[in-house]
């Protein structure tokens, strides 16, 4: 099946095809992020995400198909991430690939925003086979998942509070960096010496899978504001913060793989991209004998290419969707039904 995939649960709107053919895969994927459109504002507005993804999307379609060497007639399915996600946004995707679907007399699959994230490994050389242990990391999401088969996921553990991605996000922000923080506050971390600032491990002194980043965020803040703030002392104190959310997912990870008899990790989402954190899961994971699995830098971040490979699977194990437009702007992933073929 060569399967159209659209992504705009948030602020990016990405756009891939896939096909599911023995040594095809991925044929091309085009991603376009609204970041400056929502610097000014410090963070995302909703309404203005939902009006560019209608100025984007069927521009981004165009351009993935072209690139694809395909025309609409070519593709065999769509799929596009109904939630979770900003319902204003994610009705764009569904609305476009419901009409695309009918007007191609084709099937249309609704895909899970994290299940998306959480399968992208799966798309690259050697990938890992169920069952495995799930890291989910991103500016909304910090979740371990018990990979039993594909469509089959149970939670482990959770972000009580801030997501680690939004606490990279809300600390940078304290410190002054420009919006995207976390990233800027990940390459500030590079001139950072290691130890000038140590901060807590939080909730890793206790049993348990769950996270919370709230109060190392404050002790952040707290550090900045009693410093001299000078550029160096930024620095320190954003490797300090890094250290601490690198070391909390490291420890929490290795208690899951435990928990799970499991010794392969998947790591998924934007913050996967981080080059610390993948240094560290990928040490630890050897130390254990076991491996991490990573999706390349760039299908890290919300992208069209998780969600048409995803949707490919569940096509391909013939689920579909009716022809009306729904979305589920939260939607347990627990909840979503398990595949009922072998995956290609």
């Amino acid at each position: 099946m060569r399967v159209l995939g659209i992504e705009t649960s948030c602020d990016e709107t990405g756009v891939a095809v896939y096909d599911t053919a023995p040594g095809a895969g991925l044929l091309a994927h085009a991603v376009y992020s609204q970041i400056a459109l929502h610097a000014e504002y410090g963070g995302v507005v909703p309404e203005l995400a939902s009006r560019d993804h209608v100025r984007k999307l069927l521009p981004l379609v165009r351009q993935t198909l072209a690139e694809a060497g395909l025309a609409p007639g070519d593709l065999d399915g769509v799929a596009y991430t109904a939630g979770p996600g900003l319902v204003g946004a994610l009705l764009v995707g569904a609305g476009t690939a419901r009409a695309l679907a009918w007007a191609l007399d084709v099937p249309a699959v609704a895909v899970h925003h994290m299940e998306g994230h959480l399968l992208a490994p799966l798309m690259e050389d050697n990938p890992p086979q169920p069952p495995f242990v799930a890291l989910l990391v991103s500016g909304g999401h910090t979740q371990l998942v018990a990979v039993e088969a594909i469509g089959q996921y149970r939670l482990l553990g959770e972000t009580l509070d801030d997501a680690a991605g939004e606490a990279f996000d809300k600390t940078a922000k304290l410190m002054g960096l420009p919006y995207p923080g976390g990233p800027q506050l990940a390459a500030l971390a590079e001139r950072g010496t290691p130890g000038a600032f140590r901060f807590a491990r939080p909730m890793t002194d206790r049993p348990g899978l769950d996270f919370s980043f709230s109060g190392l965020k404050t002790q952040v803040l707290l550090a900045w504001q009693q410093s001299d703030q000078s550029e160096q002392t930024r620095a320190d104190i954003a490797r300090g913060f890094e250290d601490a959310v690198v070391d909390t997912l490291a420890i929490k990870c290795g208690r899951a793989l435990d928990a799970a008899g499991s010794d392969t990790l998947v790591i998924a989402g934007g913050v996967g991209a981080n080059r610390r954190l993948r240094a560290k899961l990928q040490e630890m994971c050897a130390q254990r004998g076991g491996r991490a699995c990573f999706p390349r830098p760039s299908l890290c971040t919300d992208n069209g290419a998780m969600i048409a490979f995803a949707g490919a699977l569940r096509l391909e194990a013939g689920q579909h969707e009716d022809p009306s437009v729904r979305v589920t702007p939260r939607w347990d992933m627990a909840t979503l039904p398990p595949l009922a073929a072998t995956s290609p």
